[in-house]
């Protein structure tokens, strides 16, 4: 998809579909001369949010695609717009159309919000992953779509035009990275995938195989990836779009690209949802790919720690105790509580490059779903003014997060007779002390854990990454480039 600016000119606009409100309709019938038409195919017509109707014309303004209650409305009817109007061009036979809307009078938001609604809803709603069918369906027709503003607006809405189409291609990246299956979504994969991001001109890759993750003490991480055939990696992408002495931002993302739970072995139903345990790595990936293509005037580091997790002979047990790259002790009570292993060792590296905040990103906890559901993903920070700014992110996309509890209280759960800790609490509240011993690897930096363990994927008839928290991550970084 791509999206357009451009001037509301409507006396003069061609266009094989105009998305607009019911106002606006009338006048360009009115201007084709077919008033009368119109009345009769809008006589049944509710003006009211949630219902649309498509008018054919012809001339130089072929359909009229007529949003009900678009002209002054909630920001929660607007996006539920947005949506409808998604679906109902993605069936048209047209190849672009030009939308009306950012005239809406939406409580509390700005041209900006509208615009960027507008836009991810049309890129959710367009995604498209049979890359392994034999017989895909036909393609939807349409592939631009033109917002119309006052000239006086143009330049802010060129502005967040080129973040909307950022933001389209990290979606897709992060989208196609979670939906791959695990026979070819591998840890070297991934690899693959962050050279290609490396090729534009401000990027950077540098990778750490087993060896150098042994040498370097990371005995947590390579306590997950020893029991697979397939090497564990850890990525580390720079993106230079501000000046060397501008300390980065720093992205860390669970990239578990199959888990079976180890020795502790999950049950069979639902196990091939486990494919999507790399969706933190996917979204680190895809907010990185939105920040190049923006062109976001930061410095961002990325790392993902990439691994699989299976049963085998040179598998990890329940009970063992390994030494993480922090030098604390972990006796691993869990093997299926793997993807805070490679995050520790992950997040004690990191450090080592100076950031100055760090957001890692992890389908960590199936507690977290029992705690919040699909709607919001868990966050917890140390920091309250990054906890703030993550928070505002996913609520002005629609991608929302709530923070829960990193109480010194939960702490005691992680207490092991034999190590440091143990790498599970009891059974209340394991999506905070998952958080809780992360926690235990960032020493001062400003950090925040986000768990989206509900958020990531659909299951179901609509089995399909989510392409969260992209969003929230992308208008996260946005928003510090122009601090």
């Amino acid at each position: 998809m791509n999206y357009l600016s451009a001037a509301q000119n409507l006396d003069t606009l061609r266009t094989p579909c105009l998305v607009t409100n019911l106002t606006i309709a009338k006048q360009i019938a009115q201007q084709a001369g077919s008033s009368e038409s119109f009345r009769r195919e809008t006589q049944d017509f509710k003006d009211d949010p949630g219902h649309y109707l498509c008018i054919q014309l012809g001339g130089r303004v072929a359909r009229l695609l007529i949003m009900g209650g678009a002209e002054t409305c909630s920001a929660a009817k607007f996006r539920n717009m947005a949506n409808v109007m998604a679906k109902a061009l993605l069936d048209m036979p047209i190849a672009q159309a030009a939308v009306y809307l950012l005239q809406a009078k939406v409580d509390e938001q700005d041209l900006g919000w509208k615009a960027q609604t507008l836009m991810q809803a049309m890129s959710h709603a367009s995604y498209r992953f049979e890359h392994h069918k034999s017989q895909s369906k036909p393609a939807s027709a349409i592939k631009r779509l033109k917002l119309l503003a006052d000239p006086a607006d143009l330049k802010p809405l060129r502005h967040e035009v080129r973040l909307g189409n950022a933001l389209h291609e990290g979606l897709q990246l992060t989208k196609d990275l979670g939906n791959e299956p695990p026979n070819v979504c591998t840890p070297n994969y991934l690899l693959a995938q962050a050279r290609k991001l490396a090729r534009h001109e401000k990027v950077s890759l540098s990778q750490l195989d087993e060896k150098k993750m042994t040498e370097l003490g990371m005995g947590a991480f390579m306590a997950v990836s020893q029991g697979s055939d397939n090497p564990g990696r850890m990525i580390i992408l720079r993106y230079s779009g501000a000046p060397k002495s501008q300390p980065p931002i720093a992205l860390v993302g669970k990239g578990i690209t199959f888990d079976t739970g180890g020795i502790s072995l999950k049950p069979p139903p639902g196990m091939d949802e486990m494919k999507f345990d790399m969706c933190g790595a996917a979204a680190v990936l895809g907010a990185t790919k939105a920040a190049v293509e923006a062109q976001l005037p930061i410095n961002l580091i990325t790392v993902v720690a990439a691994a699989e997790n299976m049963p085998s002979g040179r598998a990890t047990r329940p009970g063992d105790i390994v030494k993480s790259a922090s030098g604390q002790t972990i006796e691993i009570l869990n093997t299926d509580a793997e993807g805070r292993l490679v995050l520790c060792d992950a997040l004690t590296h990191v450090q080592t490059l100076k950031p100055r905040l760090i957001v890692d990103v992890a389908t960590l906890t199936g507690a977290c779903i029992v705690a919040l559901g699909t709607h919001a993903s868990g966050l917890y920070a140390n920091d309250d003014k990054l906890a703030e700014d993550l928070l505002a992110a996913g609520e002005r996309c629609g991608d929302r997060s709530w923070r829960l509890p990193l109480w010194d209280e939960y702490q005691t759960a992680l207490k092991s007779n034999f190590a440091d800790m143990a790498n599970v609490g009891g059974k209340g509240a394991g999506s905070v002390t998952a958080a809780c011993f992360l926690s235990r690897f960032v020493k001062k930096t400003p950090w925040a854990h986000l768990d989206i363990a509900g958020s990531a994927f659909h299951g179901g008839a609509a089995k399909g990454a989510s392409g969260r928290p992209v969003p929230m991550l992308f208008n996260f970084l946005a928003a510090q480039g122009q601090k």
